[in-house]
């Protein structure tokens, strides 16, 4: 069976306090779940993955951020997610702290968090197993990593990693 793949940024934004900004789902993927602001690429018009990420977080923070703003860490392959679509995303760390929390938008409610509260969070599995980790322990290199959630608990390889 031949299914999607879908191409998308996760953006891992922190205020002056160093808590994150999260989105409480309200749609699929993820209904329910905490997760970072992101987004699909509008692939009809070019757009590059640091385009998307700084669109994303506009629309659904209103926060301003430009490139030089954002750190790649992490590309992530994820193969059969919920068996209805794969994954490529491109995860970022926002460098410049939000000085507030912007209202609820429809794809869900916007919080911040403690670090320290991650394990007690209702977040996706792979979010859990891999893309938290990578972010706590990683964020400030780089590391490719492909996960196939066709198996369970997820299996990841990590490709490539860079200090």
């Amino acid at each position: 069976m031949s299914i999607p793949y879908k191409i998308s940024t996760l953006v891992y934004i922190r205020n002056n306090a160093g808590e994150l900004l999260l989105l409480q789902r309200k749609k699929s993927p993820n209904l329910g779940l905490w997760s970072s602001i992101g987004g699909k690429l509008e692939m009809s018009i070019g757009e590059s993955p640091f385009e998307t990420a700084i669109r994303e977080v506009r629309e659904e923070t209103g926060f301003e951020i430009e490139e030089r703003d954002l750190h790649l860490f992490s590309i992530v392959a994820e193969k059969g997610y919920e068996n209805s679509c794969h994954w490529l995303m491109f995860l970022f760390d926002c460098l410049k702290p939000i000085a507030y929390l912007p209202p609820d938008l429809p794809e869900g409610h916007l919080a911040f968090h403690k670090v320290e509260a991650l394990h007690n969070l209702d977040i996706p599995e792979t979010d859990r197993l891999w893309l938290w980790p990578i972010w706590l322990e990683k964020r400030d290199g780089f590391t490719s990593i492909r996960i196939d959630c066709r198996e369970s608990p997820p299996l990841a390889h990590i490709e490539e990693e860079r200090p």
